[in-house]
């Protein structure tokens, strides 16, 4: 456990510095190509990997493949943050570098040490926790206050409402801390929005060495 938990480790460090500007994905594993969200997805990755953003996805089905396979159109490398479950296979097809990790606590530390913005599309149990454990890193201060967004107003809003009504009119939450969560629903607002929020420097970056199988050798 230890050493896997290392080598985990040692991989992120590896790759972080090395990607450019990275955005993440987040999302359900169980929608499936010809959804609305799937096809959005498709659209809002396409269009950040032709701004110049590294799209990272957790690298399962749904969502994740739909935003790598979207980026894969554009001109930046796609990232997968595989993990491994008994119930859901691993899908590289369209990663250009793909990780693939034992343990969800370094799969998050991976997410939030790579990325410089995070999207959540709809999504069940693990796209919730993915985004209420950025949105609580956020509230610490344990990570940079990198924009978090969230796609579907019908989906995302009833659930932002809640939290103004039930967590920010009790101060649990700090007042104006909800404000800074957008709410947005098309791809070409999603991708201004994070060109405005997100610059990209001009520095190089390292390039990576890929193997046979156009997944990372880190």
């Amino acid at each position: 456990m230890k050493a896997t938990i290392l080598r985990e480790l040692e991989s992120i460090e590896q790759l972080a510095g090395r990607i450019g500007t990275a955005i993440s994905i987040f999302g359900s594993a169980r929608i499936k190509p010809g959804h609305e969200m799937f096809k959005l997805t498709h659209q809002i990755a396409s269009g950040l990997s032709r701004e110049g953003y590294t799209v990272i996805s957790g690298g399962g089905p749904g969502v994740m493949r739909a935003a790598n396979q979207g980026a894969r159109t554009g001109k930046t490398h796609t990232i997968g943050f595989n993990v491994a479950l008994p119930f859901e296979p691993t899908d590289f097809q369209f990663q250009d570098i793909s990780l693939v990790f034992e343990n969800f606590f370094t799969r998050k530390l991976a997410f939030c040490k790579c990325s410089s913005a995070f999207i959540a599309m709809p999504g069940g149990m693990g796209t919730l926790d993915e985004l209420f454990e950025i949105l609580t890193l956020k509230q610490t201060g344990k990570i940079a206050p990198f924009p978090v967004v969230l796609i579907g107003s019908k989906f995302w809003g009833g659930l932002v409402d809640w939290m103004r009504a039930n967590l920010e009119a009790a101060g649990l939450v700090s007042a104006g801390e909800l404000n800074e969560i957008e709410i947005l629903d098309d791809a070409d607002s999603i991708v201004n929005y994070l060109k405005r929020r997100v610059p990209i420097p001009d520095a190089p970056i390292a390039p990576f060495c890929l193997d046979r199988t156009g997944h990372t050798t880190v």
